[in-house]
């Protein structure tokens, strides 16, 4: 693939302006660090980013807690004390250095966290069904732990806990952009899936405008918290994880992006996962089910960015993509920019190699989630030069 791919033109995100349209995705690699009793970025965590820094790239954190009881796993980073900010504020120093722009992706769990976790205190959701199967602590099901339906005041509070970490992230932290987490089956997405949210009041049940207030409420406090052009959200409207399976996704989630066109001022991006992407079945296998259980005709993510285009929102696409489709996907018109997890995990020059067609590092799998030393399969993998290879 040439220099002038489709993937190395600039385009403008907010305010600002990428040079060209490869991002990091966010990637959950569980090496943070305890102090106190909060998880920390580590300085492996500022080294991970800095390496995978470019000029004019964007790069969208791991998820990161809005509160003590958002994040249903050990080893996350937070967003809520003076030492986390302290912490991710060296992040951010990193990728500045090199000219890049960053994204830190916020979130609540929801259901899918267990008391043990957080103290004790009952995980929340918009219903009360617990999700299926063991949860992050070995011996330990969901089923042990069942949410608690949220009430207005729970609401209120995880507004107020989103408001408040996307202040930090942006006034304190120095992120030039927040991504509200709306996919892969946590919090938010509870409120928009209609086979988990069962709700039978304004929240929930078969009104997509019911399913979908919470979360509108929470992003527009995020809008006035830190501004339109700051704000991104990440959206999975053909998502399996987390035991979620919408009926007629292109309903729901055209619904959705409607009502972020109709907000009062544009926000920076819409990010989403493509349809063929799932963490346990192959693509082709993900598309056959996904023809058998759902209403929607036509699964793909043009459905959506028609749509928002209305506002010209910057389109973000994820999703197992490599440079030629990624590359095709730009083209065509489907996506702005393409945010790449594994290859970036194991390419911390991605960018460098994308534009020079220089071969590929492979990625170590069992490192993605935490390893012994934290340091493998994080900050190890070499740079083009240091691997001996050559394109003589």
């Amino acid at each position: 693939m040439a220099a002038t791919s489709s993937l190395f033109q600039p385009v403008s995100i907010g305010t600002q302006k990428l040079s060209h349209r490869v991002a990091q995705a966010p990637c959950t690699r569980f090496r943070a660090a305890k102090t106190g009793t909060a998880y920390s970025p580590t300085d492996i965590m500022v080294e991970y980013y800095g390496q995978r820094a470019s000029e004019g790239g964007l790069q969208i954190t791991e998820a990161t807690s809005i509160s003590s009881t958002a994040a249903g796993y050990t080893n996350c980073p937070g967003m809520f004390n003076d030492d986390q900010i302290a912490s991710w504020k060296k992040v951010t120093d990193a990728v500045h250095a090199k000219g890049g722009l960053i994204s830190c992706q916020l979130w609540h769990t929801g259901r899918a966290n267990i008391a043990p976790l957080i103290n004790g205190i009952q995980p929340l959701s918009s219903t009360s069904p617990p999700l299926k199967g063991p949860s992050p602590i070995e011996g330990y099901d969901f089923s042990k732990a069942p949410p608690r339906e949220m009430t207005k005041k729970d609401m209120e509070d995880v507004i107020a806990d989103f408001a408040s970490a996307s202040k930090n992230a942006i006034e304190k932290a120095g992120f030039d952009f927040v991504e509200i987490h709306g996919a892969n089956g946590y919090l938010l997405d509870q409120f928009f899936h209609d086979n988990v949210n069962t709700r039978d009041d304004e929240y929930g049940g078969k009104s997509m405008e019911n399913r979908a207030r919470f979360p509108f409420e929470l992003i527009e406090a995020v809008v006035k918290a830190i501004g339109s052009t700051k704000t991104g959200i990440r959206l999975s409207p053909y998502n399996y994880f987390q035991d979620t399976r919408d009926s007629d996704p292109n309903a729901m989630w055209s619904y959705i992006c409607q009502k972020i066109v109709d907000l009062p001022e544009p926000i920076a991006y819409v990010h989403m996962i493509e349809p063929r992407f799932d963490e346990n079945l192959s693509a082709e296998d993900k598309i056959k089910s996904l023809g058998k259980e759902t209403k929607s005709s036509e699964l793909s993510l043009d459905v959506f960015r028609k749509i928002l285009n209305k506002k010209n929102i910057l389109f973000i696409a994820a999703g197992g993509f490599d440079a030629k489709t990624a590359d095709e996907k730009i083209s065509s018109g489907g996506a702005d920019v393409i945010a790449f997890g594994r290859i970036f995990i194991a390419n911390p020059d991605l960018t460098k190699r994308l534009k020079e067609e220089l071969p590929l590092n492979k990625h170590d799998r069992s490192t993605f989630y935490g390893a012994s030393p934290p340091s493998k399969g994080y900050i190890d993998y070499p740079v083009f030069e240091e691997s001996g290879l050559s394109t003589a």
